[in-house]
């Protein structure tokens, strides 16, 4: 049995299962991501979700504005596509440039079309262990984690980094599974002594190689979510190469959760069509 999660494989297995699901429908769903600006990295995450929307068949309306563009204007194009009952999804890509309100866009978003699971209400829905639309990255390394037959239930999970898009979130997540978690930031004092007591160790700082090999213990299960470019390379939070051959299972960057949160991307809005469709 391999070591490495392959977030490829298993994401290419849920788009073929929604496929089948977009193609019985009499109207297709829809996406609108909304972007400010014009970063490189989001254009590239927004092409990937467009390929995705592509793949599956469900329309993709790309709105973007430019950086001088005032919020208000923002604003009223999300209350717009709330009000639109074709558009069954509504993702902001993040992050924003400076000078825009990043949480008080997001809560302009109707919960039901959330599909990146980010306003108060659905992140609070994670917590209370009710049903809404969850962030995707955290679902996605859920979704990992039982392809991969691990159930979380009394193990020691260790969280380092605590993000409303990945740590906190998934800290629920992981609760309402029954894991006994922990989780770190850049005010945690001894991380080391955490990170080698995981049986199931996240890590999500953005910082190229910050776990080494020293710092998990045998047979861990390491989920890295970091993407770190450099030279034109990307490189995960986890000193891949040494601490592979260390622990049971490891997710590649990239390969590995990546694939996965533009899958629960597509998941969401497929939820979040079928609710629309059964009203």
């Amino acid at each position: 049995m391999s070591k490495i999660i392959d977030g490829k494989k298993i994401r290419n297995e849920i788009l073929d299962e929604l496929k089948k699901q977009v193609k019985q429908y009499m109207i297709k769903p829809c996406l609108a991501v909304i972007q400010i600006g014009d970063d490189e990295a989001s254009n590239t995450y927004i092409k990937s979700k467009e390929k995705a929307c592509n793949e599956i068949g469900i329309y993709f309306k790309h709105i973007k504005f430019s950086e001088t563009t005032k919020e208000i204007e923002v604003i009223n194009k999300i209350l717009e596509l709330n009000n639109d009952e074709y558009v069954h999804g509504i993702l902001l890509q993040l992050p924003l440039p400076s000078g825009f309100n990043q949480d008080k866009l997001i809560n302009y978003i109707a919960r039901n079309k959330d599909v990146d699971g980010l306003t108060d209400i659905n992140i609070g829905k994670i917590f209370n262990n009710k049903p809404g639309l969850v962030s995707c990255t955290p679902q996605g390394i859920m979704k990992l984690l039982e392809c991969e037959n691990v159930d979380v239930a009394g193990k020691n999970v260790t969280i380092v980094g605590r993000s409303n898009l990945v740590g906190k979130p998934l800290l629920g997540l992981m609760l309402n599974k029954d894991a006994t978690v922990t989780i770190c930031h850049s005010k945690t004092e001894n991380l080391k002594k955490h990170t080698k007591n995981a049986d199931i160790l996240v890590v999500a700082v953005g910082k190229k190689h910050f776990i080494t090999e020293d710092m998990v213990k045998e047979d861990a299960i390491v989920i890295d979510v970091g993407i770190n470019r450099e030279n034109g390379k990307l490189y995960g939070d986890v000193d891949y190469d040494k601490v592979k051959a260390k622990v049971k299972k490891i997710t590649p960057v990239p390969g590995g959760v990546g694939p996965m949160t533009v899958a629960m991307l597509m998941s969401n809005v497929i939820a979040s069509y079928e609710r629309w469709s059964q009203k």
